[in-house]
């Protein structure tokens, strides 16, 4: 969908920048706290952990990418060495916690992975003793805080992001369609939140059962919601595998139409691909990455390993680029919470972020819409934290 011309020169060159730019950005002034103490001009310790040997479907893939990823963004480190150890979790928290231990027995000074929430969760308050840092590559936030971050995107980061857009474009109130599952909720209470701080006024929330009977029995609903007070926007929480192509169709034909009520997706309405040809989405807004900065990322992944990356592959990627552009500083402190949280952030294969202190994070994001089945981006992702959308 997003190309890139010269694919050889131009990765090459984002290689370059992407280095460059997030060791600018760790030399924001500011008080680095407590923390493990590095030897900055020896090889830094890092620990990956990956859920190699999990019983899981894809896990197995996902260990091999993510740990690719890190050895790729290691290349890339200028006068900085990494000294990376691959632990497995085999998907599993008691694993995780046993080799966050293991990991830190034999000298680790920070933490990558695990991806999931409870492996997280348990690593991190193995090592929590040690004074450890464990970024994880969960995008859970329920287990974020004390030495626990989380790389994956949240909710919260993106329903900032397009509420902020919906305020700027003159959207006065919305509604929420969101799932009355645990993720739906979260998501729900997310979006709320962004709304509480705007100047979009919160229309109400339907939620639905996720079935194909509770979407159809939820739509009448949301329609009157929408009719009673006159709301001009309308987030769904659904997945493009889950009940968005059917929100997507059966809503317009009840008459709530995207014409005058913007349809706005909490989750990625590219991804597949094959959702782009669904006539409900066509004018539908949603976040992503910096594509260019995703599709060059992702040739140079394949460029180098001959197959493309896993989805969240670039979070090792991340990780890796932040520790390096710390370490780089020459500050035995450099991995220290008050460190990593520095607040210019840092370049990653998606653009820029930053580790928040409560341990969740923010991604620099463009909001998109598609049009003729094709991704247009109206909104650029920011360059920098004092950018637009922030």
């Amino acid at each position: 969908m997003f190309t890139v011309c010269n694919p050889v020169r131009k990765l090459a060159r984002f290689a370059t920048v992407l280095v460059a730019a997030a060791v600018l950005a760790a030399c924001e002034p500011g008080g680095f706290g407590g923390g493990p103490s590095i030897n900055t001009s020896e090889p830094v310790p890092v620990a990956l952990l990956v859920p190699s040997g999990s019983p899981q479907s894809g896990d197995a893939e996902l260990a091999r990418s993510l740990e690719n990823a890190a050895r790729l963004a290691m290349s890339d480190l200028p006068n900085v060495l990494i000294d990376l150890r691959v632990y497995d979790t085999a998907g599993s928290a008691n694993t995780a916690a046993a080799v966050a231990q293991q990991a830190v027995a034999d000298g680790a000074k920070i933490i990558l992975g695990p991806v999931y929430a409870q492996a997280a969760n348990s690593a991190g308050l193995a090592v929590l003793n040690n004074n450890v840092n464990v970024l994880s590559f969960s995008n859970n936030t329920s287990i974020a805080g004390g030495n626990v971050y989380v790389l994956g995107p949240t909710f919260q980061n993106t329903a900032d992001r397009l509420v902020s857009y919906a305020g700027r474009q003159g959207k006065s109130s919305a509604v929420i369609v969101s799932s009355n599952d645990a993720a739906g909720q979260q998501a729900q209470s997310a979006i709320a939140s962004a709304l509480g701080s705007s100047p979009v006024a919160n229309a109400g929330t339907i939620n639905f059962e996720r079935s194909q009977q509770g979407v159809i029995d939820s739509i009448p609903t949301v329609k009157a919601t929408v009719d009673a007070n006159n709301a001009d926007a309308m987030f769904l929480t659904a997945t493009t595998a889950g009940a968005l192509p059917l929100f997507s169709q059966l809503l317009p034909e009840a008459g709530v139409s995207p014409a005058t009520t913007q349809y706005i997706g909490l989750t990625r309405w590219d991804i597949p691909a094959q959702t782009l040809e669904l006539p409900g989405v066509q004018g539908g807004w949603f976040a992503l990455p910096d594509p260019a900065k995703a599709q060059a990322y992702r040739q140079r992944y394949n460029n180098t390993y001959g197959e493309a990356p896993h989805p969240i592959s670039g979070l090792a990627y991340d990780g890796i680029a932040a520790i390096g552009a710390l370490v780089s500083q020459g500050n035995s402190n450099a991995l220290s919470g008050a460190a990593l949280t520095q607040g210019a952030g840092f370049q990653g294969v998606g653009g820029i972020f930053r580790l928040l202190p409560n341990g969740t994070n923010q991604r620099g994001l463009a909001v998109a819409t598609i049009q003729n089945k094709q991704v247009v981006v109206i909104d650029p992702a920011p360059q920098s934290f004092s950018g637009a959308g922030f």
